[in-house]
């Protein structure tokens, strides 16, 4: 089992940064990626970003490309999110996810069926 936990969600301003957190315990030697979901009301969870564990190879979806950045710390099992020039419909509830099953060289995991643990998420709202 992998415990998953978030951080770091407020309220922010448009244009503002935030950076959000997920720790990791328990066997966290299994997992071999991380990903980042968010979650508006009425809405279905979409895919954010993700981060290899093995190679540092990340992937982003198009609405935060070139704003957000996924990062890791091996050494603490935490996995970071860089927010920069938040939008009011970046607000959400951004949930972290580890996903235990190593696919080689394709493409990285970017749907919510491939995760296998999921923390609790951290709310995120952006004023206008």
């Amino acid at each position: 089992q992998v415990q998953v936990v978030e951080s770091g969600g407020r309220l922010a301003q448009a244009g503002g940064s935030l950076r959000l957190s997920c720790a990791t315990s328990g066997r966290t030697a299994s997992v071999d990626y991380m990903g980042w979901f968010r979650q508006a009301p009425g809405k279905e969870r979409d895919f954010v970003a993700v981060i290899s564990l093995r190679d540092g190879r990340t992937s982003y979806a198009d609405s935060v490309e070139g704003r957000f950045t996924i990062s890791r710390d091996n050494a603490k099992n935490t996995v970071y999110l860089q927010m920069n020039s938040l939008k009011p419909e970046d607000t959400a509830l951004y949930y972290c996810a580890a996903d235990k099953t190593y696919y080689g060289g394709r493409n990285l995991p970017t749907r919510p069926d491939e995760y296998d643990y999921w923390g609790q998420g951290t709310q995120v709202t952006v004023s206008s």
